[in-house]
């Protein structure tokens, strides 16, 4: 006897079901039954689902690695949407785009390959000069992806600014890298491991990063599509000026100053000045005026960017020194609500698999000249250590949304436990990760978030040792014993500032934002298959919402709302993905 999966027995359950309730189809044959309950077999395909892993990249807009990926409804070399050009600051065209401020590529010392030639800024302001929109960084430039490329900002106010409204059209405008952002890769198809996954499984070609900005905003949207909150007084000054008031997005600029070399005598020319939070009244903003966070700040607990109070001792080394979180750029602790709470609610087991937690537990931040936690560990200025050969973990601590939240508290016993449970070592190279998908130890919640070498984010890894290793990952969960009712969404937090041709939907006042890549595996996921439902990073915690029968989380609730509202639909919740009939 031929196996049925799993979800296509319940859809015939379901049917049948129906059937004893009534139904005048008895005579119809099963399969023809369970076609004509479409919403049935969906809900069964997701039923079916005991596992979901997602894996959270870093940095990358879909134009960047999968312009030319085949099936798009909306192709960047016949696009079915106006592209707009780039306009200079004062909303002039650009006849060229500007330099690469600060050079294409960072030192040789932080390039995981040494032949990865170095591209200075001068020889960008050549090659660019009769550039006025997208080119290939690679046809360009002769840099590929193995290269380790200028960071770019990816902040919030400046993401919206570069959106212009959805014309895509101020990306080289407002960006401190110049024409960088402007640059993408082509011809992927036989360099990225992961392009050959997304042929096999499923690509969406409509998703977009959940919150404009950067990673800290991102990762706060992946587990609780909201923003973190920070009302204290003392932080007035990380609010910025708005030009269109408080609910607004546009920074004020600052008036032109010859004086000043970040503002120059023409701040609103992005071609002879740079563009950097100097050019803007107040900066850049950590905080919008009614104290949502939203921009990078550290977390209350170690591991964190702000170190223990001078001379703390006891359950003092376990937290951020007090008197900085109460005056920069490091939040209190978080008392809201994440999908983890409502998970564990449910009694859901979930756990966040993180690259170098372990390492990073294990250091005492005030001694940075510690064996256990060299300086060359935690912000390496090489790309490997002194050996020559272990990569540096490089270790970003805004990356671990939950180590802000009142629940992880490491001076509390619940604390304690919670972080016990939930919050996992993934190991240095993601080995300690990859051993639990071997051994079917995954919980039917899973967050793996790479260490920073491993995460193709720019400025301190490639996109290749970091599309190699999550491709690895795919392959040991398709071995592993909890496969056959698996989802795996692999995705990027968000765009890393470069351009992308496809303009966000409309939905609140923090996204979504620009589109990145999403791929979906699972043995039950479409084949084959490009997906055009329109996604953002929430639509992962629709699917878990959904699958778990949980409660809508309040911030979710808002983007389904505001999405219905505004772009006629809400985010999709992956039910699309998958595969309703064998």
């Amino acid at each position: 006897m031929k196996f049925k999966p799993n979800y296509v027995l319940a859809a015939l359950a379901l049917v049948a079901l129906g059937s004893l309730a009534g139904c005048n189809d008895d005579d119809k044959a099963p399969a023809a039954q369970a076609q004509q309950d479409p919403a049935a077999a969906v809900a069964a395909a997701v039923n079916n689902i005991q596992t979901v892993v997602v894996i959270y990249a870093e940095n990358r807009s879909f134009d960047n690695l999968y312009s030319d990926f085949p099936g798009q409804d909306n192709p960047l070399a016949k696009p079915t949407t106006k592209i707009y050009p780039q306009l200079n600051r004062d909303g002039s065209t650009l006849t060229r785009l500007p330099r690469v401020w600060g050079n294409l590529t960072v030192a040789s010392t932080k390039q995981f390959d040494a032949g990865v030639a170095q591209v200075s800024e001068a020889v960008t302001d050549t090659a660019l000069a009769s550039v006025t929109g997208v080119y290939s960084i690679n046809d360009t430039f002769g840099m590929g992806l193995n290269g380790v490329n200028h960071d770019m900002w990816h902040n919030f106010y400046q993401n919206q600014m570069q959106i212009d409204g959805g014309k895509n059209d101020m990306f080289a405008a407002w960006a401190d890298s110049g024409g960088m952002v402007m640059g993408i890769f082509t011809g992927n198809q036989d360099k990225l491991p992961l392009w050959k996954v997304a042929q096999k499984y499923t690509m969406a070609d409509h998703w977009f990063q959940g919150a404009f900005g950067g990673s800290f905003l991102n990762h706060q949207y992946l587990i609780a599509s909201s923003a973190p909150v920070d009302n204290s007084t003392v932080k007035r000054t990380l609010v910025p000026q708005l030009d269109d008031g408080a609910f607004g997005y546009h920074l004020s600029v600052k008036p032109a100053d010859a004086s000043n070399p970040a503002v120059g005598a023409t701040p609103l020319d992005a071609i002879s000045v740079n563009g950097s939070n100097g050019l803007f009244v107040n900066g850049g903003g950590n905080l919008t005026p009614d104290g949502y966070a939203i921009n990078t700040m550290q977390p209350p607990y170690q591991p964190s960017g702000t170190a223990q109070a001078s001379g703390a001792t006891g359950s003092a080394l376990l937290v951020a020194d007090p008197a900085i979180v109460a005056s920069s750029t490091t939040l209190p602790a978080q008392s809201g609500d994440t999908i983890g709470d409502y998970l564990t609610k449910a009694n859901v087991k979930w756990a966040w698999y993180a690259g170098g937690w372990g390492t990073m537990q294990a250091c005492t931040v005030v001694d940075t000249t510690a064996s256990t936690c060299p300086m060359a560990t935690r912000f390496p200025s090489t790309a490997y250590l002194a050996d020559g050969v272990t990569p540096a973990i490089d270790f970003q601590f805004h990356h671990q949304p939950f180590n802000y939240f009142k629940k992880f508290d490491p001076t509390t016993t619940d604390g304690v436990a919670n972080r016990t449970a939930h919050l996992l070592d993934a190991g240095d190279d993601g080995s300690k990760f990859v051993a639990d998908i071997d051994a079917g130890k995954l919980p039917p919640v899973t967050f793996y978030k790479p260490v920073g070498y491993q995460n193709e984010h720019g400025g301190y890894t490639n996109v290749s040792i970091g599309d190699q290793h999550i491709a690895d990952v795919i392959a040991h969960l398709e071995k592993s014993p909890q496969w056959k009712n698996m989802l795996v969404i692999v995705t990027y937090d968000e765009n890393g500032g470069i351009w992308d041709h496809v303009a966000p939907p409309k939905g609140d006042r923090f996204g979504p934002g620009s589109r990145i890549p999403a791929i979906i595996a699972g043995p039950t996921v479409k084949t084959g298959f490009v997906d055009h439902t329109m996604y953002d990073t929430t639509s992962i915690l629709r699917f878990i919402t959904r699958r778990w029968n949980l409660p809508v989380l309040p911030g979710l609730q808002t983007r389904i709302d505001a999405l219905t509202k505004n772009a006629g639909a809400p985010e999709g919740d992956l039910s699309n993905t998958l595969q309703t009939s064998m």
